[in-house]
């Protein structure tokens, strides 16, 4: 039985989760987060196995001391000292070329997860400054890396190249990675689990950031995120694919900066553009409702993008098995599951309206005649995490190589 942390550092806020694993099963004895790092009104925020919550609110001033916070409070019945910690999981968003799996850090590790931060320039460093922090609370604690980019670097060349001079492939390394790699994989597992078998699987991971990923015997074939996440499917904030000469036109005509544009693009795109102003589902739906045109047209849109991408990653795998929803929109949002699955009923899908209205919703939601299973998957990066590191450990206690 091994006690597991496991951390996801944003830039003012550290989440965590403690599980203990063994084979086959887990239990999470506490879980909350450390938010505002570094501004006024900092707290720790803590969730109970039963749900109840409290906090607890007090300077903290970076993230070595966010997680110094998290080990005090964890020290109050579920930790007697560090050394009672197998291991510390966490999560990473990029990997670039180097890591196709999740790996224990060491000199060599950390070096190639430094060289990868340009890569991802906004969440990176939040991830390394949480690794860092870890490490110097928790000597002697292994610490290991969850890559978000990691479970894409199955694609083939084909998938993952963009049709730009070689050069930049070749000297920067610009192509399709990928992201929310680490919930594409847990969603994938719990759907072969139920089918059965490892099959054709498109995931719909659906919440303020969103990609849609093309499984098939448990690899990522194709998925909509790209060079960074701005890329796919439209999101919250974000503008997903589009012409790319529309930023350069913009940058031209309105004498906007490349960091200007960036931001549009990045936090004033996506639902929130088209709806005027909403970036969040359920207030988009309730307005809807009301007879918002702005959110009608809204929803319409993204649905429509949904369409488009499920029905070319169903050529590309050579049909469908699974239709799997995860994330808070994926799971919450009977209405955007429906909208979709009545345009989809020519592969032979249907979708149980009884079910799929339920809250929450049942794990599968097609009919029982439907040649499509529809899956709605709760998100659980935090549990693929620790399994992750808990099979690293076991490697290591077997002896077998762990070479990146």
């Amino acid at each position: 039985m091994e006690k597991i942390l496991v951390l996801n550092s944003g830039s003012t806020t550290v989440k965590f989760q403690l599980f203990k694993m063994d084979k086959g099963c887990h239990e999470v004895l506490a879980g909350g987060m450390v938010e505002r790092i570094g501004l006024s009104g900092s707290k720790l925020i803590v969730r109970s196995a039963g749900g109840n919550e409290f906090s607890c609110e007090y300077p903290i001033e970076n993230h070595k001391a966010a997680i110094k916070a998290i080990l005090d409070y964890l020290s109050h019945g579920f930790l007697k000292n560090a050394s009672e910690l197998s291991a510390v999981g966490h999560r990473m968003g990029h990997g670039g070329e180097y890591f196709d799996r999740s790996v224990i850090i060491d000199d060599d590790i950390m070096a190639k997860i430094y060289d990868t931060l340009p890569l991802l320039p906004l969440h990176g460093p939040a991830f390394v400054h949480g690794v860092e922090a870890a490490s110097g609370l928790l000597p002697g604690v292994p610490q290991v890396a969850t890559f978000d980019s990691a479970f894409h670097q199955s694609m083939e060349k084909a998938a993952f190249t963009y049709a730009i001079p070689r050069e930049y492939y070749a000297g920067e390394r610009i192509r399709r990675y990928g992201f929310h790699g680490t919930s594409h994989n847990y969603a994938a597992r719990c759907a072969a689990k139920i089918l059965g078998y490892k099959g054709r699987i498109i995931c719909c991971h659906l919440g303020g950031g969103a990609s849609v990923a093309a499984i098939k015997g448990g690899k990522s074939v194709d998925t909509t995120m790209g060079y960074t996440p701005a890329a796919g499917i439209m999101m919250a904030t974000r503008a997903g694919d589009m012409d790319p000469y529309i930023p350069l036109h913009i940058m031209k005509t309105q004498h906007k900066t490349a960091d200007e544009v960036n931001r549009m693009l990045n936090k004033e795109s996506g639902l929130f553009g088209l709806s005027g102003g909403h970036s969040d589902m359920r207030d988009i739906i309730a307005n809807a409702e009301k007879g918002d045109e702005n959110c009608i047209f809204a929803i319409e849109a993204y649905v429509y993008g949904l369409l488009k991408t499920i029905g070319a990653y169903v050529a590309v795998l050579g049909g469908v098995d699974a239709l799997v929803f995860t994330a808070g929109i994926g799971e919450n949002s009977p209405l955007i599951r429906e909208k979709l699955c009545a345009r989809l009923s020519y592969l032979g899908l249907e979708l149980d309206k009884e079910k799929n209205e339920k809250r929450p919703a049942p794990a599968e939601i097609n009919t029982p005649s439907s040649k499509v299973k529809v899956l709605v998957i709760p998100a659980n990066e935090e549990l693929m995490i620790a399994g992750e590191a808990y099979d690293l450990l076991e490697e290591l206690a077997s002896g077998e190589s762990l070479a990146v």
